[in-house]
């Protein structure tokens, strides 16, 4: 969006840091090996494996461990970043800022705004007065440095580059579509290597395809641009169906978008980078076939952007069931030799891994038959790592956990059904076990270590729709609790070795980091910053930030021979060393405001209009006939309320203790019902057990 558009000039300047982008650097030292006194890239080195080779730091000594320094964001912003550092300098995002800072103090070294940077220049530009216009801002993972600049994507699809040493712009490269598309963002780190900055668009699973782009890291003029969607002629583009007469070309719309940095292998020639999931997003009927290169890994030449080889994760994808982290570089051991190899963890918590000259497993995986439904076009088979475990507890884990009337299926990858309403699966709605926290893996031990969340979902769409999104909420507690985990898993088997279920209530984004000194760093959504032994997984240390919420991946770094960890905690930048002067915080408050029990009505609905995400494809609407409006409902005791049925489905409404029964309630039909002593009263449609609300009568 370099054009004239205001919005977009504002998400140019506003945006500088602020998006969702993680960022590479480059460094003196060669991207290859794993960082020591900088840490220069976002994932640590070129494989992405986030592992530090500084060692003062261990488990004999990490207890000592204390804060050396803490910094406040302006404007209390809340980040996702991690910080880079380079030869004494610490470079971080938050909100509408990039800070650079004395990495061993903390101190400011400058604090840059778009609005008080090169007006001219960004007059030049046909900027001029937007630089003050206000901006949302996302959780940023961070900043990325190479050639003396840092190199940060936009959430209007520029890539853009200021001076490392002051802050000024330098130059804007709009890798996204003209005019903009509504949704596209740079949301994955500009990665640095021999001169090239590669980026990714992100479609924020708008109707439109990701991109994956490289430009001249001096100069920002672009080099190559590859379309995740392939066009007609092209490889893959057989894998869509084409003029269809109800959806016409839908592979225009078709996603893919790429949301996550790349990785790069100079030897090979490669860059390597991930895809999301296909467009319309559960609309499997507009879109039969495998819908390459959706739910990807892609592997490009450096040079010219063309297709080395693809590997897809999920066919067809109906679950948003995407790689959604970034790819990892290891050497694997086959056959007693080593062998480049990469490691991508499907979004269900599977990693598959893969030689990274030719695409090939290297460890197995078989196509494996699922649950089908011919409406949604499914594949028949999805593909699974030969014996692996996933980061969250198997669909067997459930089954003595889900109640009717709820069925759980276990046949693998349990498709969005229009006509079931009770079904649910580990993989209903949006599979989402590991998403946003970025995996890491230490050669020291061979472990991939990730962090996810296990859960159920109701594999159900309530619109025949394409693009209709959503369903109506239903009470939380009629499925089974949520179970967050960190997980170790061996490179050489796919097993897990350890596995910590952590406290309910989100994981958070912060992600692993490993050291050579044996541990494994994360911050935890308590405010806790967390130490673990990264071989047995005993926690060894918990230091309390007092600071809750958004939380970055940690990163390691070294300043006057002093070994530090640097971690964002939401709206505070923490750096520790051994022996530091900073104590713990007190913990930080939880809660909030507690919700009043239920909407003051005299009239509950049988079914609620649901609006979808518009997503580029207009406002689109549809009823849940198997949803209360409101869900949870407020009454005084000793007067009627009444239930209306508003959709085409009759409703017979029952108390589950006993309390009150209607008649069937037809369409159009209206019961009433008078509730004298006070109480909270949970009720469900006799019809469709599955529909359950409550209403709480108050004196």
């Amino acid at each position: 969006m370099i054009g004239p558009s205001r919005r977009t000039l504002v998400a140019i300047l506003a945006g500088i840091l602020l998006l969702p982008a993680f960022v590479a650097v480059q460094s003196d030292q060669d991207g290859r090996q794993p960082p020591a006194k900088d840490w220069t890239l976002f994932g640590g080195d070129w494989t992405n494996s986030r592992y530090s080779a500084l060692n003062q730091i261990n488990a004999q000594n990490v207890k000592t461990l204390s804060g050396a320094w803490m910094m406040k964001f302006e404007a209390n912003a809340s980040t996702r970043s991690t910080p880079l550092v380079k030869d004494g300098v610490m470079f971080v995002s938050a909100g509408s800022r990039l800070y650079a800072l004395n990495a061993k103090t903390g101190a400011p070294v400058w604090t840059w705004r778009p609005s008080e940077t090169a007006p001219a220049r960004l007059e030049a530009a046909g900027i001029g007065d937007l630089l003050n216009a206000g901006f949302g801002i996302p959780n940023p993972p961070g900043p990325s440095l190479g050639e003396g600049l840092v190199f940060v994507g936009l959430m209007d699809g520029n890539v853009a580059a200021v001076r490392q040493k002051t802050g000024e712009l330098v130059w804007t490269s709009m890798i996204g579509y003209t005019p903009a598309r509504t949704g596209q963002a740079v949301s994955g780190s500009p990665t640095y290597a021999n001169g090239v900055v590669f980026a990714g668009l992100a479609n924020g699973d708008w109707a439109f395809s990701g991109k994956i782009v490289a430009l001249d890291a001096k100069t920002g003029k672009q080099l190559w641009s590859f379309n995740t969607i392939p066009a007609p002629g092209e490889l893959g583009h057989d894998s869509w169906p084409t003029k269809d007469p109800k959806y016409g070309d839908v592979w225009k719309q078709g996603g893919g978008g790429v949301w996550h940095s790349g990785t790069v292998d100079p030897d090979l020639g490669l860059v390597f980078f991930v895809t999301g999931n296909a467009v319309p997003m559960f609309g499997g009927e507009a879109r039969k076939g495998d819908n390459l290169f959706t739910g990807a890994v892609v592997a490009l030449e450096m040079k010219t952007g063309k297709l080395r080889w693809y590997y897809q994760v999920v066919h067809h994808d109906l679950w948003d069931a995407d790689i959604a982290i970034p790819p990892v570089l290891y050497t694997a051991q086959v056959d007693g030799k080593p062998r480049k190899a990469l490691a991508a963890m499907r979004s269900d918590g599977y990693l598959f891994l893969l030689d990274r000259e030719n695409g090939k497993p290297v460890h197995p995986v078989r196509e494996i038959p699922v649950t089908q439904d011919r409406y949604n076009e499914t594949a028949v088979t999805q593909p699974f790592p030969v014996g692996a475990d996933g980061v969250a507890p198997p669909c067997d884990y459930w089954e003595d956990k889900v109640k009717p009337p709820f069925v759980l299926d276990c046949g693998g990858f349990t498709p969005p059904f229009l006509d079931r309403h009770n079904v649910v699966s580990p993989y209903g709605g949006v599979a989402g076990v590991n998403r946003v926290t970025p995996m890491g893996y230490s050669p020291q031990t061979g472990f991939f270590y990730a962090q996810g969340t296990g859960s159920l979902g109701r594999a159900r769409r309530i619109s025949s729709d394409p693009f209709f999104r959503g369903n109506a909420p239903m009470l939380n507690d009629l499925l089974p609790p949520s179970v967050p985990v960190l997980t170790a898993i061996d490179s050489r088997t796919n097993r897990t070795v350890w596995k910590k279920e952590l406290p309910p209530g989100g994981i958070g984004t912060s992600g692993p980091l490993t050291t050579a000194g044996g541990l494994l760093f994360r911050g935890d959504p308590t405010g806790n910053m967390q130490a673990y032994d990264a071989k047995t997984g005993d926690l060894l240390w918990e230091f309390q930030t007092g600071v809750g919420g958004a939380r970055g991946p940690a990163m390691s770094y070294e300043v006057d021979g002093e070994q530090h960890i640097a971690v964002v905690m939401g709206t505070a930048l923490w750096a520790f060393k051994l022996n530091g002067t900073l104590g713990q915080q007190p913990a930080p408050r939880g809660g909030g405001r507690v919700a009043a029990p239920g909407e003051p009505t005299d009239q509950i609905e049988t079914a609620s209009l649901v609006q979808s995400a518009d997503r580029g494809v207009g406002a689109r609407y549809a009823f849940d006939e198997h949803a209360f409006n409101p869900l949870r409902a407020r009454v005084q005791a000793g007067t009627y309320f009444s239930f209306v049925n508003n959709g085409q489905v009759t409703h017979t409404v029952a108390a589950l203790d006993g309390s009150f029964v209607t008649p069937p309630i037809k369409m159009a039909e209206t019961a009433y019902v008078k509730i004298d002593k006070p109480g909270t009263y949970r009720y469900a449609c006799k019809e469709h057990p599955w529909a359950v609300g409550e209403v709480t009568v108050v004196q």
